[in-house]
């Protein structure tokens, strides 16, 4: 009996010892595949990564080429208001200017006829401008309107 008890916990040991090995070489084995499948995880990860990386620097290349493009434009923009609005003075003086000389010249006709008097041939039209008659041209009183002056600037023709 002793023989038998001897050989079956002999057996049962090498059987124990078998199945521990077994199982650590299992665990073992699925630790390598873990070990394996953290780093293939580890590497995707960091290629994600790293792809969003190239993504947003792009992205700001992008935004930087954009940027500069809209700069560029808002500055030609402005130069083109600031000559435009430089423009606009120069009509505006030269408007002013030919009112000046309009509101001058009406007032010369303005003198002219009160002046006249008789010389005028038909002021029943509507005009501010009335035609003296030819026979006033030959009268030497009535030429003090060729005295008056008409002032003009060779800055209003400039453009």
């Amino acid at each position: 009996m002793a023989s038998s008890s001897g050989t079956s916990s002999v057996s049962s040991m090498i059987q124990n010892s078998g199945s521990e090995e077994d199982l650590q070489a299992l665990m073992d084995q699925r630790k390598r595949k873990r070990m394996l499948s953290n780093r293939e995880s580890a590497r995707r990860s960091r290629m994600r990564k790293q792809k969003h990386l190239d993504d947003l620097t792009a992205q700001m290349a992008q935004l930087r080429k954009e940027n500069h493009q809209i700069v560029s434009s808002l500055n030609i923009t402005s130069q083109h208001y600031m000559n435009i609005e430089a423009e606009n003075s120069v009509l505006r003086a030269q408007a002013a200017e030919l009112s000046n000389r309009l509101q001058s010249l009406n007032e010369i006709i303005t003198f002219l006829n009160a002046n006249n008097g008789g010389c005028v041939e038909d002021s029943s039209n509507n005009n501010n401008f009335t035609e003296p008659s030819a026979d006033c041209f030959f009268n030497p009183l009535n030429f003090s309107y060729l005295n008056q002056p008409i002032m003009a600037s060779a800055e209003m023709f400039q453009y």
